[in-house]
Order: structure tokens, then C-alpha cells, then sequence
């Protein structure tokens, strides 16, 4: 019978996390998760099955409780900026997590790190993730760092980059790198080896490599994608000009990838990142019926885009610098410079109907009102390396609490009454998006408020040059969203007569 251990999971809120998480609870374990807001997981399915503890990886009492009675340990925290001290921040984390575990004799940490090269010049991405590794392992506390390629999933930033420049163009001008030879593994693979370090026995304590079993350039995966998707293969032509900071320039605009995720996946493949060694075997055999093949990788991810059945996203975590403070209650207003746009209206639509357009909307549903102003915006956020409107979101018709919806990220979901979007998009100040059903006394109405704190001067101007266009957008808004609850109303009202 497997032994059953206490894990802490650093990460759980992110793409990978969000996928180990019910895996191991499958297998019997007791697991810990630390986030930031423990909102953040009000709404994925395994909440009330962990226990959720708040806390910041930097203030070392946070990490002291976390790990305290906890057997093994799982990291999987990395940073998703591009710029700043980021290797720093991340060796930090890493210290206060190492002597936290130290400290509570914790078995074992298990890492998640990256695939790279022997070559003493690395991207500043890897070479953090290698900084780490070596942190972890000096640490006192056996550890089991996994060091893995591209990760090919539904949702991955990888996969997403590939999928999109695929699609997108049917001509592809691409750097050098596209010639360098990587090693993708499948997600489902990379839960595999997550889950057998958990369990493995034994005082261990080293590296090993993890890969899928294809060895392939860049441009074969994504001819690969093209392939499985059904499209004619794209002519790939290496220039020598495009450096890796043009090419995230180019990934930030042709896909959702903004352009500070952009950079750090592009300078890992400035290398040949393949698995050099595979004594992983002997530890945690492969997973039955063998390791997934890229084609059957992409072609999984496909079905599960397809279907609606994307487990996490990378649209899940958090950009590094994105705003992220909650929006404050109204008398805490007082004092500070706001502005608002509110709309109400009456509605003869039922609140059902009202919520559910509510919560449909973004993505592929729009945004209900003058699209072309929405597109504008959109573009030109992602020009000054925001996240743009490509995003989407992960499911067309529910949302969750911290997950992303375009250039916003969802802040707060009283579920048949309120939503609240948190504005991620580049712009000198913080802003939200309210939107609100009511229903007094059989008087239904609909109530969406923007809410702006303007940063010094450029914040003021950026709201006045955008007032001309409130009227057009926010009630254009309103009265579509109100239209559209009643016409499904009058619908099914219709169908039951």
C-alpha cells in the first residue's frame, strides 16, 4: 500500500499546481496549499478537499507555518517577469522555502525546474531555475529536482505560443532557434514523474532530466501542431536578424502570449535543451503504455480545447507586474481621487437569464458594445507589452475567482448577483469593472459601475481623452447586455408555452 504523506504545495494556484493538486488527493495524500488570497481558489473543484493557508513566499513566518507537519514539500514557483530582479526574488523565496523545511524536517522537496545545456552562458530564465535547483539541493532537506522541456498540455504557454504562430501565419519568418533541437514532454507526463517523487522512497538527492520520447527542432513542432490541426505546413524561413528580444516582440503581437512571458520562453530556446541522461527510469518508472509522443501530446490538447475541458490555463497565474490589489470598499475612498461610470437600468429579464449573460461575457462572446473600440484597446495594449484581449478566457460559459477573462482577471463572484473584473491592461493607474443584477421587490435591474484610480497626471488625462468614448462603450454595454438577458427570457418563457 502507497504511504500517505502531508505535501505542501508552493504553486497551486498555476498551471501545473492547479493539475497535481487532485492527483494527489486521489492517491490519499493531505495537502497543504499557500496563496496569496486564498480567494484566488474559491471556486476550483477541489477546495474543500486541502487546506488553504495564506501567506507571502518572501515573508519567512508565512513559510515557517506552511511547512510546519509537512512531509514532502512540491515547488513549483516561478516568476513570469522579464525584467527587473527577478533571479534575485526567486533565490530568495527559494532560501526562506529551503530553511522553512530545514527547520520543520520535512522529508523531501520536490522541484520542478528546466531542461539546459552544460554551456556556462545561459538565458537569465534558466540560469535562475538552475540557481534554484543547486539552492534546494545544498539545502539539508533530500531533494528531487526534475529538470523538463517544452511542457505540451491544453492551456501551456508553450503549447499556446506554438498553436497560435501556427495558426496565424501561413509563412514563417522565425529566428535561428527554430533549428534547435528540444525535447517536449506532455503534461500528463510531467504529473507523472510530480507524483512518483512525492511517493518514492529513499533519502534522494539530485537532478534529473524529464523528457517526452521525440527529439525535434522547434520548426518540426510546430509543422507537428499544423499536422494534427488539420492545416497545410508552414514554409519556415531562419533569419538571422530576428534577436530574441524582436522575436518576443513578434510572439506578443501574433499570440495571447504577452510580452513579458514571451521573453524567457523564447531565451530558453537559445539552446539545444534535451535530456541528457535518463536515470530517472530506475527511480520512477515511465507511466503505463509508455511516455506520450508530441503528436498524441497535441492532439490530446486539441480534444481537451475542444471539448471545454481545460483543467488550468496559463491565463491562470498571476504577471509578476499586473495590478493586483483588490479593489478597496467605498468609504475607504474618501480622500483619493476616483472616477466612475455607472449605468443602471430596469430589465423585464429574469435574474437568471441577466447572470448568465453576466458571466458569459469576454472571449469569443465579446464585450457587447462598439467591438472595433474593444479591438483598439485590445492591440494597443499588447503594442506596449500588456496581455491584450487574445487571452479569452478558459471557459465560455463559468468563470472563477482569479482566473483571467482578456485583459482583466476576475476579483471577486457572488454567483447569480455580482461580478467584479480587476483591469490588467497597461495604463497609469487601477481600474474595475463591476457588474450587478438586483431584484427589489420584483423590480429587476442591471447595474455596472467602472471604478478608475488615476495615477499622477498621465492618469488623468488617460480618463479624459477616454470620456468621449464612455458613452459608446459602457452604454452600449449595458443596453446590449440587458437586451440579450431579455430576448433569452422571452426564449424560454416561448418554448415553455
Amino acid at each position: 500500500m502507497q504511504e500517505q504523506h502531508s505535501v505542501l504545495v508552493l504553486g497551486g494556484t498555476g498551471y501545473i499546481g492547479g493539475r497535481l493538486v487532485p492527483r494527489l488527493l486521489e492517491q490519499g495524500h493531505r495537502v497543504r496549499v499557500l496563496a496569496r488570497s486564498a480567494k484566488k481558489l474559491a471556486d476550483v473543484p477541489w477546495r474543500e478537499d486541502v487546506e488553504v493557508v495564506e501567506g507571502d513566499l518572501l515573508n519567512p513566518t508565512d513559510v515557517a507555518a506552511a511547512c510546519a507537519g509537512i512531509d514532502v514539500v512540491v515547488y513549483l514557483v516561478h516568476s513570469l517577469s522579464a525584467s527587473g530582479s527577478f533571479e534575485q526574488t526567486e533565490l530568495q523565496t527559494a532560501g526562506n522555502v529551503a530553511r522553512a523545511a530545514r527547520a520543520a524536517v520535512v522529508q523531501r522537496i520536490v522541484y520542478l525546474g528546466g531542461l539546459h545545456p552544460d554551456s556556462a552562458e545561459l538565458s537569465r530564465h534558466l540560469r535562475s531555475r538552475k540557481a534554484v535547483g543547486e539552492l534546494f539541493l545544498a539545502s539539508g532537506v533530500p531533494t528531487i529536482a526534475l529538470q523538463a522541456g517544452i511542457v505540451i498540455g491544453s492551456g501551456s504557454a508553450s503549447f499556446e505560443m506554438i498553436r497560435h504562430l501556427t495558426e496565424v501565419l501561413p509563412y514563417m519568418p522565425a529566428p535561428r532557434w527554430v533549428r534547435n533541437k528540444v525535447q517536449p514532454i506532455a503534461v500528463r507526463d510531467v504529473l507523472h514523474y510530480l507524483l512518483g517523487a512525492v511517493e518514492v522512497a529513499g533519502a534522494i538527492n539530485r537532478t534529473f532530466d524529464i523528457g517526452g520520447p521525440d527529439v525535434l527542432r522547434y520548426g518540426q513542432m510546430m509543422n507537428g501542431y499544423a499536422v494534427e490541426a488539420g492545416l497545410p505546413q508552414r514554409p519556415i524561413a531562419p533569419l538571422p536578424v530576428l534577436t530574441p528580444w524582436l522575436a518576443s516582440q513578434w510572439v506578443n503581437l501574433v499570440t495571447p502570449i504577452p510580452r513579458r512571458l514571451a521573453v524567457p520562453i523564447i531565451e530558453s530556446l537559445q539552446y539545444d535543451c534535451v535530456v541528457r541522461e535518463h536515470d530517472i527510469d530506475a527511480l520512477i518508472p515511465p507511466p503505463p503504455g509508455g511516455l506520450t509522443g508530441y503528436r498524441r501530446a497535441v492532439r490530446l490538447a486539441l480534444a481537451k480545447m475542444r471539448a471545454g475541458e481545460v483543467e488550468t490555463s496559463w491565463h491562470g497565474a498571476s504577471l509578476d507586474d499586473a495590478p493586483a490589489d483588490a479593489l478597496p470598499s467605498d468609504p475607504d475612498w474618501a480622500g483619493h481621487t476616483v472616477f466612475i461610470d455607472e449605468k443602471n437600468r430596469e430589465t423585464s429579464a429574469g435574474i437568471d437569464d441577466l447572470w448568465s449573460v453576466i458571466e458569459g461575457i469576454g472571449g469569443e462572446n465579446g464585450w457587447y458594445s462598439f467591438p472595433l473600440a474593444w479591438a483598439v484597446r485590445g492591440w494597443l495594449d499588447k503594442l506596449v507589452g500588456g496581455v491584450g484581449l487574445s487571452r479569452g478566457r478558459r471557459d465560455t460559459a463559468r468563470l472563477q475567482t482569479g482566473e483571467a477573462l482578456d485583459f482583466w482577471r476576475v476579483e471577486h463572484i457572488e454567483r447569480g448577483r455580482r461580478l467584479r473584473l480587476r483591469a490588467e491592461m497597461r495604463m497609469p493607474g487601477r481600474g474595475w469593472l463591476e457588474l450587478e443584477t438586483a431584484d427589489d421587490g420584483g423590480r429587476r435591474r442591471y447595474r455596472q459601475r467602472a471604478v478608475y484610480f488615476p495615477q499622477g497626471l498621465a492618469g488623468r488625462l488617460y480618463w479624459y481623452a477616454l470620456v468621449p468614448f464612455h458613452g459608446a462603450i459602457f452604454s452600449g454595454m449595458a443596453n446590449r447586455i440587458v437586451l440579450e438577458a431579455e430576448a433569452r427570457t422571452r426564449r424560454r418563457t416561448e418554448h415553455r408555452s
